[in-house]
């Protein structure tokens, strides 16, 4: 097999792990994969009442046609700016299904939250659990059974996740993904990060802290740093379900609806009706989730596909570990640096090479499974193109440079930022956590220094304002978990731990909550399993206890004496003040029933 020794083994073993659940799930598809058009086989009560609504030529194409009924499912609000064209989408979508036969009907919604917005909120303790909501929209948007295939139409944070957990619950319904790309640049993201830390040292106002967020912020599209929700792009395309070279296209330009359309077309063909059957259920495979995390890794992408890709692969009968993670992050070169790992942004990779420079260097040092199942077809070789507009504004494919256009964002396997990923699983009587070190200079990935024990973001800030934070010192900010409080995003914590580091002192984070694919310059050990509100290890954590953080051996570690540490009680924190308000009461059966971080931190079973 031409595929790294490492790849290999690691896919291997995923194999050998997810047999029985995988086959399940596989039975599954085959047996609602039929040749014939499901709505067909409604009772004809419930299918009037599928097509009542729609337009005089859908209705009768619905009723008496043979072609294709495509789903869309979309997660449109104009309040959010990644969401906002998508505004567009559907009737796009609507007119290729007509051209070609066929028809396209708005299945359903499901809700899609910032956490740009809600950080640091009360809102953010619903983030992660709307990733499962989510999942649930989408499930009751094609329970219907009208549908041939569906596209979806999501970008961000905990959304193209939940998109993808409710489409493999149909499994066998092909799904085409279609992005809605980056905003135009703005003010530098480096910049911007310089205003945000001024602003924590009291040294400019709230109008100047704004007027930069406005011009970072300015327009439709995703945020132009290298967060979760342009990593959620990237897996996307190297996971075979965007076309190819789609993934970061801005805006309402001819050139992204172009890609729309097709997605659209592309999604008719590959029903079940035609020559080219694909189902999503056998896109997503062992060697498909095998691929995302050497992306993952390849591009310093987001810390929350740690717990994504988890809960993604498990809702194909797939079980991934952090440990291969951790495997595969110690042959997968860095070959790219966008912002926080780097001052680009997003349109800088694009405009260096992109996805398809990126996966043709990543196959040249066989780093990718090539012959995996895809939306555009067989085999990885078929993203190595890049999309432009031909004279009749169809889609016309170019072979893309050969070299990068900037080899300071983007680079080959030959010439890498750094050998290896830029995530590392720790472990240790602290419990098992993530760090991501492609941000962090190499002289921070050691810190050794004293515990200062907080429960919440506003804790840290009061000792902050004290001056109580300018020494040696690991934050430890717990009861962040799942089960506490929906394991909410911490960034308000990155400013003032960033002052600190700034000004000489040695500073790292330790937390059961999440920071993402933001996360900077700060050494953070987050995600860390068990949580402290299932007793974890991190709730015996007391001030001053020595605490060691060492990314290159992989190691969490307290330096307390064994056995005062085994006999030390946990700690208990009262949590009551985070479960009522803004919505957080509803998520009482989430909280109580999700799993740990390190399988995926999910409502949903991890055992197929």
């Amino acid at each position: 097999m031409d595929i790294h020794a490492r790849v290999g083994e690691v896919t291997e073993r995923i194999v050998k792990r997810s047999r029985d659940q995988r086959r399940r799930y596989l039975d599954q598809i085959e047996a609602y994969g039929e040749k014939t058009l499901p709505r067909k086989r409604l009772g004809c009560a419930n299918f009037a009442h599928g097509f009542a609504a729609c337009a005089p030529a859908d209705k009768q194409a619905l009723r008496d046609g043979e072609g294709p009924n495509l789903a869309i499912v979309t997660t449109y609000n104009d309040m959010l700016s990644a969401h906002q064209p998508f505004e567009r989408f559907p009737e796009i979508v609507k007119n290729v299904a007509r051209e070609a036969g066929g028809t396209a009907q708005v299945a359903g919604g499901a809700p899609a939250m910032c956490d740009g917005v809600t950080q640091g909120e009360a809102g953010m303790e619903l983030s992660l659990f709307s990733r499962d909501v989510i999942a649930l929209s989408t499930a009751v948007a094609l329970s219907h059974q009208m549908f041939d295939a569906a596209v979806y139409l999501g970008v961000c944070d905990n959304i193209v996740p939940g998109l993808l957990i409710g489409a493999l619950s149909f499994g066998h319904l092909p799904a085409v993904f279609l992005p809605a790309g980056p905003m135009p640049s703005g003010l530098p993201n480096d910049e911007k990060s310089k205003i945000r830390q001024l602003y924590a040292e009291g040294k400019v106002d709230r109008a100047a802290l704004l007027e930069a967020e406005a011009k970072a912020y300015h327009a439709p599209g995703t945020c132009t740093f290298y967060g979760t929700a342009n990593t959620n792009q990237m897996l996307m395309e190297i996971m075979g379900l965007h076309l190819p070279g789609a993934s970061f296209v801005n805006p309402n330009t001819p050139l992204r609806d172009a890609l729309t359309a097709l997605g659209a077309r592309r999604a008719l063909d590959i029903t079940a009706l035609g020559n080219q059957y694909t189902p999503v259920g056998k896109v997503i495979d062992e060697r498909a989730v095998v691929n995302g995390v050497v992306g993952l890794h390849a591009t310093g992408g987001s810390t929350n596909h740690t717990i994504h890709l988890i809960a993604m692969a498990a809702a194909a009968g797939i079980a991934l570990t952090w440990e291969d993670f951790s495997d595969l992050a110690e042959v997968t070169p860095l070959l790219a640096r966008v912002y926080p790992n780097g001052k680009a942004d997003v349109n800088h990779f694009q405009a260096a090479g992109g996805m398809p420079l990126l996966i043709r260097a990543l196959l040249d040092e066989k780093l990718l499974h090539r012959d995996v199942r895809t939306v555009w077809g067989d085999g990885l070789d078929d993203y190595v193109v890049e999309p432009g507009l031909g004279p009749d504004a169809q889609i016309v494919w170019r072979e893309p440079a050969r070299t990068s256009g900037d080899d300071s964002v983007l680079r080959d396997g030959k010439n890498p930022f750094q050998p290896t990923g830029g995530l590392r699983v720790l472990a240790g009587p602290l419990g098992r956590a993530v760090i991501k070190t492609s941000a962090v200079a190499a002289e921070r990935h050691v810190v050794e220094a004293p515990a200062r024990v907080f429960h919440s973001q506003e804790e840290l800030h009061a000792a902050f304002k004290a001056g109580e934070l300018f020494r040696d010192m690991v934050a430890v900010v717990r009861f962040q978990g799942p089960s506490a409080n929906g394991m909410p995003e911490l960034h308000k914590l990155m400013p003032p731990l960033g002052v600190a580091q700034d000004r000489g002192f040695k500073v790292a984070l330790v937390t059961d909550g999440r920071l993402s694919g933001a996360s900077g310059k700060v050494p953070a050990a987050i995600h860390v399993t068990p949580e402290a509100a299932a007793g974890g290890p991190i709730a015996k954590i007391r001030d001053g206890d020595m605490l060691r953080i060492d990314a290159p051996a992989g190691r969490l570690d307290v330096l307390v004496d064994e056995a005062e540490w085994a006999a030390r009680p946990t700690e208990a924190y009262d949590l009551s003040a985070a479960h009522h308000g803004v919505g957080r009461e509803l998520f009482a059966a989430f909280r109580a029933t999700v799993g740990k971080a390190d399988q995926g931190a999910s409502i949903f079973s991890v055992n197929g």
